[in-house]
């Protein structure tokens, strides 16, 4: 693969840096500088500044508001947001639905709600997991049974990632009890406004208010919100994965992530001479690097490859494998290095006045999210489709076992 960057792609580099130093909001820089939780206008700052711009959706048809870049473009906008430390852009509406409707969708849908998941106008939220159906995900139990012109919905979901602010929700349910699992699933578009629905929080390890549970109580949604055809929602259902699969792997993020565990192991004492010196710690930064590069060029490939514009296939089972353990051993490495600087923020007992966090920070800003984000991390080989399924298909569709 050719790694050099022509004279255009560099100044589309410049152009980019340039834009993010002029226009990345203040306000929100210092929110995340100091660790505090970011609201649903936070996200949103940011994803309306990129959207009149242009730039909110890189990876979209032109035809739906797409930018048309190349993947090297792709790849330098993917750097240069995470090497300025940007807020990620929410991937249910961008990354997942959106590829979903304009791929899958009606007319109809298509017109009604690309614009306003481009606009930011619509806040989504994804409805997969079940109490009972996480890995084993055609397993579901949520219900849709037709009713006129209607379906009347009954379950429950959970891992609901920022459902109290959604908007919208994308939903697997079952509106075939007789079919096979796979075959007997649909796709619906639920207003999570409607009369039925009810979000409740689960707060995590490390304290957050991200996840919910999501209850739907003879919920009752238009057919015409229905994507695709009946009963063919679990090919929606995988197309969709394999984007949030990708996505997950987070190559750019962890790249800046090891930047700064090494400027930290500079900084940090082991005995007289910086942790960075000691061989053991060093070792598990360079053998962590040696990994990311190897995904970095996995990924690469498959944005380059000859099936790119096709979306991803099952490689992005393999990119999601390696990305999210690299994320938690990046995590790992960054509460070894602060130490015990990281104990006081082990948030999962504070954050929600449960008693025992501190109420003023002790050292470096560095080690205040440390302990947080460590065990919040706990969960990527888990979620998106655990880590062992995602071995399972690659054995069946890769090696072909």
């Amino acid at each position: 693969m050719d790694m050099e960057f022509s004279p255009e792609d560099l100044a589309f580099q410049q152009e980019v840096r340039d834009f993010i130093a002029e226009n990345y909001p203040a306000d929100l820089r210092d929110k995340q500088d100091e660790g505090e939780e970011m609201s649903k206008e936070d996200f949103l700052a940011w994803h309306k500044i990129l959207y009149k711009k242009g730039w909110i959706a890189p990876t979209w048809p032109v035809e739906y508001g797409g930018t048309g870049w190349t993947p090297t473009q792709r790849f330098i906008w993917s750097e240069e947001t995470a090497r300025a430390d940007c807020i990620r852009l929410m991937p249910f509406g961008l990354a997942m639905v959106g590829p979903v409707i304009y791929t899958f969708g009606t007319p109809e849908q298509k017109a009604h709600f690309l614009p306003r998941i481009l606009s930011g106008e619509d806040w989504w939220c994804q409805g997969y997991s079940e109490p009972g159906s996480g890995s084993d995900l055609a397993s579901l139990r949520t219900t849709a049974v037709a009713d006129g012109d209607d379906y009347i919905v009954n379950g429950q979901k959970t891992w609901t990632t920022l459902a109290q602010h959604a908007d919208w929700g994308f939903f697997l349910v079952r509106t075939d009890k007789e079919a096979k699992q796979q075959e007997g699933i649909s796709f619906l578009l639920i207003d999570m406004k409607s009369p039925g629905v009810t979000v409740r929080p689960i707060i995590t390890l490390g304290g957050e208010h991200e996840v919910n549970e999501v209850w739907l109580e003879d919920v009752r949604v238009p057919q015409s919100q229905r994507v695709y055809e009946e009963n063919k929602g679990w090919t929606c259902a995988k197309f969709l994965l394999a984007h949030e699969r990708t996505g997950i792997a987070g190559v750019a993020a962890s790249k800046r992530g090891i930047e700064k565990v090494k400027a930290i192991a500079r900084t940090e004492l082991d005995g007289d001479k910086p942790l960075l010196a000691n061989a053991f710690f060093k070792r598990k930064v360079a053998e962590l690097e040696v990994d990311l590069a190897a995904l970095e060029f996995t990924e690469l490939r498959s944005l380059a490859g000859p099936n790119a514009n096709r979306g991803p296939g099952p490689e992005s089972s393999l990119l999601k494998i390696k990305g999210s353990e690299i994320q938690q051993r990046l995590t790992e490495l960054t509460l070894e290095a602060v130490g015990h600087y990281g104990a006081p923020y082990f948030r999962g007992f504070g954050a929600n006045d449960l008693g025992g966090d501190n109420e003023h920070p002790i050292g470096p800003d560095y080690a205040h999210r440390a302990a947080p984000t460590y065990f919040n991390m706990r969960k990527t080989t888990i979620y998106g489709g655990s880590n062992e399924i995602q071995r399972n298909i690659i054995a069946k569709m890769v090696l072909g076992l």
